[in-house]
């Protein structure tokens, strides 16, 4: 019996490296793929087929997509998992960070869905699903940016479900809260130059602290693997998925009023740190 063919992204580290490891032990063929093969070296030992892949390059999605086609035809799913981010208040950071945030999570992942949907839709069958995140539902002060390339995934990954639901493909959205990732360690370092800012230095130092605090409640990746696995095989898959610790927060957020909402955000992340 052939087994079902998932291309995982970002699967060097956390979500997706958990991810990329319980569809092997489930049976999987996976294809990982990530911007360094080293880190991956362990699924590699446990059957997975490793590609070196840059979302932010073309020629590198291409690639990925010309041996994935030459090596199985069209994928049963694709999970869409490799993001970058990076900290800071919207007045002052740069817009080539900002457009780097978007390139790979919305730009770099949508080009490589446009290559592997084809084959998908040809077939008439396969699944996508799109880690997104609670910040693609609510942000915090410093996340503007990031929190922007997940609300435009969400958008994305709508359209993409009315769009293809007519040709048998089916696509979910996974909401992850805080999860024990390496993220912050990604993420956080950008924070350093606004710390000395004049303007928001006080604030994003408040804000660094907040978010020390709750991420010492952060989940497991595996919680998202296994939410992951879920969205891929249910039969018939809910639109959203959330896990996690604070996911419960995406709720409370949609039924709040925003001034009450503030208030909570300000208390939580705000907090004097000094």
């Amino acid at each position: 019996m052939t087994k079902p063919s998932v291309l995982v992204t970002g699967a060097s580290s956390g979500i997706g490296a958990a991810t990329a490891s319980l569809l092997l032990d489930r049976g999987w063929r996976v294809f990982a793929a990530a911007r360094r093969l080293e880190p991956m070296a362990a699924l590699e030992a446990q059957g997975a087929e490793l590609f070196k892949l840059d979302l932010s390059n073309n020629q590198s999605r291409s690639a990925i997509a010309t041996e994935l086609q030459s090596r199985v035809g069209a994928l049963d799913a694709l999970v869409n998992n490799a993001g970058f981010g990076e900290v800071g208040p919207l007045e002052t950071m740069e817009l080539e960070r900002a457009r780097a945030i978007f390139d790979v999570n919305v730009f770099g992942l949508m080009g490589l869905t446009q290559l592997l949907v084809p084959a998908m839709r040809q077939r008439g069958c396969g699944r996508i699903v799109n880690v997104s995140s609670i910040a693609g539902r609510w942000v915090t002060p410093g996340s503007g940016w990031y929190g922007a390339s997940k609300f435009a995934l969400e958008a994305l990954s709508d359209a993409l479900r009315l769009e293809l639901k007519s040709f048998g493909l089916q696509v979910v959205i996974v909401e992850p809260g805080l999860i024990a990732t390496n993220f912050g360690a990604i993420a956080f370092p950008s924070m350093e130059k606004a710390l000395e800012c004049n303007i928001y230095g006080k604030m994003m130092r408040n804000v660094r602290a907040g978010w020390e605090r709750v991420y010492q409640g952060a989940s497991s990746p595996l919680l998202v693997a296994q939410t992951i696995e879920n969205a891929l095989t249910k039969p018939k898959p809910a639109a959203r998925y959330r896990c996690g610790h604070q996911a419960v927060s995406v709720l409370a957020s949609e039924l709040l009023p925003t001034s009450i909402w503030d208030r909570l955000i300000s208390a939580q992340m705000l907090q004097n740190a000094d």
